[in-house]
């Protein structure tokens, strides 16, 4: 079997019980706006394997694509040296807080709604660097995806994902509250065979970043963990006693996979 065929039946096993997802009162995919504007606030100023090997690749006055953009974590951080940020997103809400955080910022900036790599074609020209910062997780369809990342950069990809799947750590609040075992894979192992599959020459480096929920109120992380788990209110007690138990930990891994693409 091949690595991008392996990648997409273990992307496809976390899919949610039917009967579960069916009573879950809100979507437990959907994207707050909310944490990526914090994340984004995070990254201003931040040092990291992703934004050095990026920066090492960038000219002065130079150009970034930022593919799944959210409100600009991997793209704005790059400005300067950067001297333009083009955000591709398939979220209006997400795009919005991107060009409202950029124009906070004064970095020329310009947005592209739609499902990558639908909407590749429909971009003016190439960019410097192009960045992908924990988008992978969302892309069964792993090789021609990577392959319009490559096709877009002048110079270097760079794409940051968890070592695991973003809600791995969950696994015992699924068997505890709903008696559900939870997949392991894929892992950023798994995207990074995928890549090089495709003749990619693709290098990576692990790191280790504070787990984000150690920065909201208790009674934030308990809803936000309830919607995960496709529960209501009156289970927050139980969500409670559940993450007791079973609490996030205090750091994840993070890999930066990253390839420079042949003169153009």
């Amino acid at each position: 079997m091949s690595a991008a065929r392996r990648w997409a039946e273990a992307l496809a096993s976390w899919a949610i019980p039917t009967e579960i997802l069916a009573n879950a009162p809100q979507d437990p995919w959907a994207h707050r706006v909310g944490a990526f504007v914090r994340a984004a606030e995070q990254a201003m100023g931040r040092d990291s394997p992703s934004f050095r090997h990026a920066l090492e690749a960038l000219p002065v006055g130079g150009t970034v694509l930022d593919v799944g953009c959210g409100a600009g974590a991997a793209g704005l951080p790059l400005a300067p040296p950067a001297a333009w940020i083009v955000g591709v997103d398939q979220s209006e809400a997400m795009l919005k807080a991107f060009a409202e955080r950029a124009g906070s910022l004064g970095i020329a900036h310009d947005e592209l709604q739609g499902a990558w790599p639908d909407v590749a074609t429909e971009l003016d020209g190439m960019a410097d660097v192009v960045v992908c910062h924990h988008v992978l997780y969302n892309v069964p369809d792993i090789e021609p995806f990577v392959s319009a990342l490559a096709e877009r950069a002048l110079r270097r990809c760079v794409v940051e994902i968890t070592a695991e799947h973003p809600r791995a750590w969950q696994a015992p609040l699924w068997k505890a509250l709903h008696g559900v075992e939870r997949p392991t894979r894929p892992t950023a192992e798994d995207a990074l065979a995928a890549i090089r599959e495709v003749g990619i020459d693709a290098r990576s480096e692990t790191w280790s970043v504070p787990m984000r929920l150690h920065n909201v109120s208790h009674a934030e992380r308990i809803a936000m963990i309830r919607v995960d788990l496709c529960l209501d209110e009156d289970r927050d007690a139980d969500v409670e006693r559940a993450l007791a138990a079973h609490p996030p930990p205090e750091e994840r891994d993070v890999v930066t996979i990253w390839w420079d693409v042949p003169s153009k």
